[in-house]
Formats: C-alpha cells, sequence, structure tokens
C-alpha cells in the first residue's frame, strides 16, 4: 500500500547470438539508509498470511506496465515473472494475467511465468488445469530450479511447459563436478527431446559459460551478465552487453 516494493530486472542472454531475448522480474524491498528486506523473507511472510495474492497482482501490474514502456521505446524484452503455489489455487488468476495483458497491449507470448518443481507438484491436479489455461491464452511456462525437486518425468510430460531453467547449484559446479556436468547435459538433452527452451540461471564465470555453450545450453542468466537491476538502468545495461558479450558469445557457437 505504501508503494515501497519494487521490481528490478536481470537480462536473459541468447547463447548462440549473444542477444539479450529476455529479463525476469525480481520484487525488492529496498529501505531507506538500511540493508534491503531479503525478498525470502518478506515473500515467505506474504506466502502465510494471505498477502501472497496482491503481492503478485502488484508485481504482474509493475512488470506488464514495464514491458509495455520498454516497448514503446522499441524494446521487445520476453518479461519472466514467478508464480507461488498459492497463485494457482486463487480464483481466476488466468482472467486476471489475461485483463492485464489486454489493457497494456502487451502480447501474452511476450510473457513467461516461472515455477518451481515443487509448486508444480504441491497441487499437481489443480496446477495442470491453471497451466493448460495460461498456455491457451499464449503465455511461455518455465519449471524453474529444474532437477533439484521431487517432480516424476511422467508428470513433465502432462505439463504444457515451453521451457526448463537449470538450478544455478549444478551450474555454479560444471566444468569442476562431472556429476553436474551430467546432470546439465542431461537436463539440455531432455528438454531438446521434449522440445523446450533450456535457460542455465546463476552464471558467474566465462568458463561456465564456455561449457554451457558446449553442452548445447539455449539461453543463460547470471551475475556474468548482469546483477538484477531498476528498470531505469536497462537501457545501459543493454548496451554495456551488446559491447562485452555478443561478440565473445556468438564466437564462442562457431
Amino acid at each position: 500500500d505504501g508503494g515501497d516494493l519494487v521490481l528490478y530486472y536481470q537480462p536473459q542472454i541468447d547463447l548462440a547470438s549473444g542477444t539479450v531475448i529476455g529479463v525476469e522480474a525480481l520484487v525488492r524491498w529496498p529501505q531507506a539508509g538500511s540493508t534491503p528486506i531479503p525478498p525470502d523473507e518478506f515473500i515467505y511472510i506474504a506466502e502465510h498470511t494471505g498477502l501472497i495474492r496482491p503481492l503478485t497482482r502488484l508485481v504482474l501490474d509493475l512488470a506488464v506496465a514495464q514491458a509495455k514502456r520498454w516497448r514503446d521505446q522499441g524494446r521487445d524484452l520476453r518479461m519472466s515473472l514467478n508464480l507461488s503455489p498459492h497463485n494457482l489455487i486463487e480464483p481466476g488468476i488466468v482472467d486476471t494475467i489475461a485483463a492485464t495483458l489486454a489493457a497494456a497491449s502487451v502480447p501474452p507470448d511476450r510473457v513467461m511465468m516461472e515455477l518451481t518443481e515443487s509448486t508444480v507438484m504441491a497441487n499437481p491436479k489443480r496446477t495442470l488445469g491453471v497451466l493448460h489455461e495460461l498456455r491457451e491464452l499464449g503465455v511461455g511456462i518455465a519449471i524453474d530450479d529444474f532437477g533439484t525437486g521431487h517432480s516424476s518425468l511422467a508428470y513433465l510430460t502432462t505439463l504444457p511447459a515451453t521451457e526448463l531453467k537449470i538450478d544455478k547449484s549444478f551450474v555454479l559446479a560444471i566444468g569442476a563436478d562431472p556429476t553436474a556436468d551430467s546432470i546439465v547435459r542431461s537436463v539440455i538433452d531432455l528438454g531438446r527431446n521434449l522440445d523446450l527452451g533450456v535457460i542455465a540461471e546463476g552464471v558467474e564465470t566465462q568458463a561456465q559459460a564456455d561449457r554451457l555453450v558446449e553442452l548445447g545450453c539455449v539461453e543463460a542468466q547470471g551475475y556474468l551478465y548482469s546483477r538484477p537491476v531498476p528498470p531505469e538502468q536497462i537501457p545501459a545495461t543493454l548496451r554495456r552487453l551488446n559491447q562485452a558479450w555478443l561478440r565473445p558469445l556468438a564466437s564462442a557457437t562457431q
């Protein structure tokens, strides 16, 4: 209500071309003259007090409004948003998303909803229904932190997912831990065989990025490219990434 919550955005990179293809919207709660309140802390409280629903709607409104501003400026960036398990049992959540996108004239296919494996498995029957409605709307579906949960591969074949996100714990260990390399390769192969996009999160070094390219990963995000930044810093961040990363990443795939 006080307008204290803001969104920061972390760029997502196409590893084949080096192009910034989108951003992930991440909610922040800055404190004047003090340390920001950690997202895990206030989101946890919101989920256990019923406030996650208005919080999610606030994030949706802010992110879609920002996507529209960027589109009006000629920046067609895909917008990724996170959904809580509580959002998937909220009546009318798909209608709310559809109305918000329509009001801002943002095409549904330029929005990606991210859900963790644990979110999907919390209520598979209800989740499947909502996810199918979102796909019918045209919104993309990403399974976040893939490989860390307990979902059955049988469920994965029934989910209308469009993308898998490799958990950063595996990404940070590639090149140093053969097991991590095997897991990342397996997720990439799984995504390819199921015709799903694959994005690696938590990329921090060029060596990790190079290894991901070797393994056939499609997209990446992480501190190597940019920390989450406020929207006013995105234009400068995009210019910096174009200058610093497009050529090296593109050449690495040739």
